[in-house]
């Protein structure tokens, strides 16, 4: 890997009061903008990475996260935000990395290593309750914010849209994109009719949206959730089902949203993602790295309403499969010396 670099632009790794010693070494590292779990990992990682005078972590917080994994596969940055299915994607050469070609996409892909596994949110649809909308049925003609203008998130939004209701962004319905730090503003200021979207229990978009009117969850309809297209759908990387009693997910949301469920249970898909790094990350700056982080999981889970809801402390979340993404070693020992299991599918 070339020498490390810092990344110009917005940084958030900030040495904190007297405790933060210089850093050993100065990584670059890469996600989106704050508000939700995407963000909290890798942010939290820098401010303990410093703390304990592991290394400086410069953060940049408004990222595209499939230029972020290309990025760290090509050793320009050093750490990303890595939704699983982007290590997929970038193996075949396919999505967003279709002018890599197969090739080109696997050869880079193999370069990938996960520090960390955790939800970065669950899919489902979302309105104003002044719109009167009863379900996903109300899609038909709407502009629908589906995600920002390439990535996951909206490969997953639309095919999640086209399992429950048949339709195609463009055919049916008009998608509408965004950087996610204008997602919230997109949707109060009514250019959009509905939304579906990967979000927490609560996250800051969920309280912004909800400060602006009274809005309804859509938990995916029973029927869709349990048909042969959408449980193939789940089993691709990155994705898992997710279902909780409606009324907890309505608690959790706040005093300005409601669930509409039609059996009280809340059904929708959960994206998983990861702290990634370059596999040839000196071994024991990755394993102090992800010790920090393990050591650290209490005061982690206790710095966002959903943090102890996204699977930080749950290294198997969402690994293995068809997915050539696998832990680093220097995660494995740190994970592993700390009591946890990692499963043998997930270790290169």
């Amino acid at each position: 890997m070339k020498a490390l670099r810092l990344l110009a632009g917005m940084t958030a790794a900030i040495a904190m009061g007297a405790s933060a010693a210089v850093a050993q070494v100065n990584l670059s590292a890469e996600t989106v903008s704050p508000g939700g779990s995407a963000y909290l990992g890798p942010a939290h990682l820098a401010e303990i990475a410093a703390q304990r005078g592991i290394a400086n972590i410069q953060l940049n917080d408004s990222a595209v996260l499939t230029n972020s994994v290309q990025n760290v596969a090509e050793g320009k940055t050093d750490i990303a935000t890595m939704p699983m299915i982007l290590p997929f994607l970038l193996s075949r050469g396919v999505g967003p990395y279709t002018s890599l070609g197969p090739e080109k996409g696997k050869e880079l892909a193999a370069n990938l290593r996960m520090l960390n596994p955790y939800s970065l949110g669950v899919f489902f649809m979302m309105a104003y309750d002044t719109k009167g909308y009863k379900g996903w049925d109300d899609l038909k003609g709407k502009k629908v914010m589906n995600g920002p203008p390439r990535g996951a998130a909206l490969n997953n939004a639309r095919s999640i849209i086209q399992i429950v209701t048949g339709l195609k962004d463009g055919d049916g319905y008009t998608g509408v994109q965004t950087d996610w730090g204008q997602v919230s503003a997109v949707i109060t200021d009514g250019t959009v009719d509905v939304a579906v979207l990967p979000e927490l229990f609560p996250n800051q978009r969920v309280i912004e949206i909800g400060a602006a009117g009274r809005a309804t969850a859509f938990p995916i309809p029973k029927a869709a959730f349990e048909s042969e297209g959408m449980k193939n759908y789940m089993k691709a990387p990155g994705n898992a089902p997710f279902i909780a009693k409606a009324a907890d997910i309505d608690a959790a949301l706040g005093d300005s949203w409601s669930v509409s469920s039609e059996d009280g249970i809340f059904r929708g898909m959960s994206t998983v993602g990861s702290i990634g790094v370059h596999k040839d990350m000196d071994e024991e700056l990755a394993y102090q790295l992800t010790k920090a982080f393990v050591e650290t999981l209490p005061q982690l889970m206790a710095k966002a309403p959903f943090a102890a809801n996204v699977g930080f402390d749950d290294p198997a979340s969402g690994v293995c499969g068809p997915s050539p993404y696998k832990f680093h070693p220097g995660a494995i020992r740190a994970w592993e010396e700390a009591g946890y299991s990692i499963p043998d599918c997930a270790k290169p």
